[in-house]
């Protein structure tokens, strides 16, 4: 016990460092991101002209469904836990094991099994963080930017009806009959930053961004891991396989995952709508804030997951591997695709693979027969 412990030490020890560095650098950028967006959210917004008669944003100030600390705990703290509880308890004993006869090939030791666990941890954590980071900064810019009202706008405001002339900024009110009077923001008499930075951070729903870039990533993540995507049927014909075209060999090729999986996966997704639709009864947000933001948030789920996942279909619920040490920073000019030898995660001495690094040196001591820019030829995976 005290031996395999100690194997375990040596091996995650003898990472390369140059590739380590180059992912905590990554995390400080993801950070830094965040902290771009808390910069945009602690600067006062433009004040947009609005009209006293407008009733877009006459509707009362109402207590909110879903609190800042709900969106936090539901959106962020709770997809962390799933990711890394789901990275040390679903990955099989067997993921590292060779594919060969398990009579002709060695255990494989636990270095490389926790290596794998680890790996799946951090690629999914940086997922995420790369999603809700994104998300963030850019609807805080976009808030600031465009100071849009909200829809309790007037409520909040609590206008000074005798000095309307005083603020009016634009409009026909004056010259034609039933014509709108813009004012500016300064007719409120309410001074709090429940008016000056909150009334008018309508567009985007940030409520509506957070949720869905964390919990469409959390969809995405549990669909690769439970192996939930529709059932695929490539163009014909298929690469190394031979299949004659009658009605049974069609309908085996593929199958519906079952419905309690399904449910389980869209979960998340439910609850990102629910939050989002919150904002509306709640009077928060303009129905367009809302859409806006729920796309925001998807793209950037999409942007996260893909980042660092294999396709749902075919990557068997891994994460896409580590980069190669020599191109932990930078991978040059010249490269004409992201395969085989092009790749983030070729090696140029020796296909290199993060987990069998400790077992032959930082840059692998199994001769790898480099992948071509086609994508023929294999390399050794994460």
């Amino acid at each position: 016990m005290a031996f395999a412990i100690k194997e375990t030490a040596t091996h995650l020890i003898s990472i390369s460092k140059l590739l380590v560095l180059s992912y905590i650098i990554d995390w400080i950028f993801i950070i830094g991101i965040a902290l771009i967006g808390y910069g945009f959210f602690k600067q006062p917004t433009n004040h947009h002209p609005f009209s006293l008669t407008d009733p877009t944003i006459s509707y009362p100030h109402t207590q909110e469904t879903v609190t800042t600390k709900t969106l936090l705990l539901v959106c962020l703290f709770a997809p962390a836990v799933l990711i890394f509880l789901g990275a040390w308890l679903l990955i099989p004993a067997t993921a590292t094991a060779s594919t060969q006869s398990p009579s002709t090939v060695p255990k494989p030791p636990a270095a490389k099994y926790i290596r794998r666990k680890f790996w799946e941890w951090n690629a999914g954590w940086m997922g995420l963080g790369l999603a809700l980071a994104g998300s963030w900064a850019a609807t805080q810019g976009l808030k600031v930017l465009v100071g849009k009202p909200r829809p309790d706008l007037l409520a909040r405001c609590d206008p000074d009806l005798a000095r309307i002339a005083e603020f009016t900024v634009g409009g026909l009110g004056d010259r034609v009959r039933g014509g709108a009077t813009l004012v500016s923001w300064e007719i409120c008499r309410t001074t709090s930053k429940s008016l000056s930075r909150d009334g008018f951070a309508s567009f985007p729903s940030g409520h509506a961004s957070f949720s869905f870039a964390g919990l469409i990533y959390l969809t995405l993540w549990l669909c690769s891991k439970f192996s939930v995507a529709f059932p695929y049927l490539p163009p014909y014909p298929v690469e190394d396989q031979t299949h004659t075209d009658d009605r049974s060999s069609v309908r085996s090729r593929g199958a519906a995952p079952p419905v309690y999986l399904m449910l389980i996966v869209f979960v998340p997704t439910a609850t990102a709508c629910f939050i989002a639709a919150s904002r509306w009864f709640d009077f928060r947000h303009h129905g367009f804030d809302i859409l806006f933001g729920s796309a925001m948030g998807i793209f950037f789920a999409y942007i996260g997951f893909n980042m660092y996942h294999l396709p749902i279909r075919r990557g068997a619920g891994w994460a896409w591997g580590a980069r190669s040490p020599r191109r932990a920073f930078l991978r040059g000019v010249g490269f004409p695709s992201s395969l085989g030898t092009d790749s983030w995660a070729f090696d140029t001495r020796r296909g290199f693979d993060l987990e069998n690094a400790a077992m032959h040196g930082p840059y692998g001591g199994e001769h790898v027969k480099p992948e071509s820019s086609d994508g023929r030829q294999g390399r050794l995976q994460v």
